[in-house]
């Protein structure tokens, strides 16, 4: 959701499931990153804990996965997030030209 100002909402809630070897796992942190939200990660390689609770939010045990605001992603689906956060777009004209 956005702020007032039209921003970025703050206090999203947003936890990622993941493994430190995963490269699309480390994409979905780097994008969170980089837009400045807030993440708590959770380890399924090492927590068979949060292994079971992801597979038991997602439905299905690939990583990454990711829940905004109880919106489950798997993947890395960046325009998914973008929405789910209210981040605009780096696309340029139509979504062909820039990132």
């Amino acid at each position: 959701m956005a702020d007032k100002k039209g921003g970025v909402k703050k206090s999203n809630k947003v936890m990622v499931y993941s493994t430190s070897w995963c490269p699309w796992c480390k994409k979905v942190k780097e994008f969170l990153k980089e837009n400045k939200i807030k993440l708590t990660n959770r380890d399924v390689e090492k927590s068979k804990k949060y292994a079971d609770e992801m597979i038991k939010k997602s439905r299905q045990k690939g990583i990454p996965v990711t829940i905004i605001n109880g919106k489950v992603i798997v993947g890395f689906e960046e325009d998914k997030m973008r929405r789910e956060l209210k981040i605009k777009s780096k696309k340029g004209m139509f979504g062909f030209f820039g990132r």
